[in-house]
C-alpha cells in the first residue's frame, strides 16, 4: 500500500503517516481477526550512518572469556553514544576478531593469548526519526519490537542464496535514486544513498534527440541498443507521431545512454571516496536496476 507523508526518506506530514497506517492496520486486523500488539519495523534508508570502530583487550597470557568480549562491546557502546549523541544504535554487528594479531574466523573465547581486538559495526539512525516511528506506532497501538535495515536483510538473503558470497557488494539503481551497500565477511558494514537514478538516462536521451521523454519511453520499450548498431540504423517513423520525421541513428541513442551510464558507475562506485581502498580487492558486485526498460535496452553497457 503507497504510504504516504514520507519524501526522500523523511516524515514530511506525521498525521498523514499516521492515519495511513492506522487504516491498513485496522484492514489487516479485520481479515485475519487478531488484534497486532507489536511490530517489527522494515525500512530502507532514512540517513542511516554505519560507524565501524575497535576495542581493544590486553590478556597477558591468559585466557579470553565472556565478560572480556562484554567489556569491549559495552566500551565501544558508550564511545558511539558519546560521539553520535543524536543517532540511537539500531544494529551492532561483529566485524572481525584479532588474537595477537592473527585474526580468527569465529569470536575465540577460551583461547590464550596476549592481546586481543574486536572490531565492531555500529548501525545508526537519527533520535528524531526513531522517536517519530514510536509516535506513530503508539499511534496504532502498537509497540516497535525492533528496526530492521531493509539493506541488511537483502544481504543477508545474497549470502544465503549465493555460495562464497561474504564479502560483496550491492548497487541498487531506482527510478529516481541510488544506492551502494558492503557486506564483509557476512558483517554490514557501509551503506550510500544518492539523489539520481536511471531517470538521468531518459532525460539525456529526450534532451539530445529532442524528443519528448513518454516517446523516449515508448521507443526504450520496443527497443534493444548496443554497440552493434550500425551507422544506417535509424528510428522508425512510427515514433514520430505528431512531430516531423529527423533521421535519428540508434548508435546516437546507445552513445548518450553510455555516457550517462559510465558517469553513474564513476559516481556510485569507481570514484567513491568512501571505498575507493576497497576496489583493489576483487570483490563481488550485485547489481540490480529497478527500470526494466532501461536495463534490457542497454544490457550490453
Amino acid at each position: 500500500s503507497p504510504l504516504q507523508g514520507i519524501h526522500d526518506n523523511k516524515i514530511t506530514n506525521l498525521d498523514l503517516v499516521c492515519n495511513t497506517l492506522k487504516n491498513n492496520i485496522l484492514e489487516i486486523e479485520k481479515k485475519v481477526n487478531f488484534v497486532f500488539k507489536e511490530a517489527i519495523l522494515v525500512i530502507n534508508n532514512f540517513n542511516f550512518i554505519i560507524t565501524s570502530c575497535t576495542g581493544f583487550k590486553k590478556l597477558n597470557g591468559s585466557q579470553l572469556t565472556k565478560e572480556n568480549v562484554t567489556y569491549i562491546l559495552n566500551s565501544l557502546k558508550l564511545l558511539i553514544n558519546d560521539t553520535d549523541q543524536d543517532k540511537k544504535i539500531i544494529h551492532i554487528f561483529n566485524s572481525r576478531f584479532f588474537l595477537d594479531k592473527k585474526e580468527t574466523i569465529n569470536l575465540p573465547i577460551g583461547l590464550f593469548g596476549n592481546f586481543y581486538s574486536h572490531e565492531l559495526s555500529f548501525f545508526l539512525i537519527s533520535k528524531n526519526d526513531y522517536k517519530n516511528f514510536n509516535n506513530i506506532f503508539n499511534s496504532c497501538n502498537l509497540k516497535i519490537k525492533k528496526i530492521i535495515s531493509k539493506n541488511y536483510i537483502e544481504g543477508v538473503n545474497l549470502i544465503k542464496d549465493n555460495k562464497n558470497s561474504e564479502t560483496f557488494f550491492k548497487i541498487e539503481i531506482n527510478e529516481r535514486n541510488s544506492q551502494i551497500f558492503l557486506f564483509e565477511k557476512s558483517a554490514f558494514k557501509f551503506v550510500q544513498s544518492f539523489k539520481f537514478g536511471s531517470n538521468l538516462i531518459l532525460k539525456d536521451i529526450s534532451k539530445v534527440i529532442a524528443i519528448k521523454e513518454d516517446i523516449v519511453k515508448e521507443i526504450l520499450f520496443n527497443q534493444k541498443f548496443s554497440n552493434e548498431n550500425s551507422e544506417n540504423e535509424y528510428l522508425e517513423k512510427e515514433f514520430f507521431k505528431n512531430q516531423n520525421f529527423r533521421k535519428i541513428k540508434k548508435k546516437l541513442i546507445y552513445e548518450i545512454a553510455e555516457a550517462r551510464i559510465n558517469e553513474l558507475s564513476e559516481k556510485i562506485l569507481f570514484q567513491n571516496l568512501n571505498i575507493y581502498s576497497l576496489l583493489k580487492k576483487n570483490i563481488k558486485i550485485y547489481l540490480k536496476v529497478e527500470d526494466k526498460k532501461i536495463f534490457n535496452c542497454f544490457e550490453q553497457i
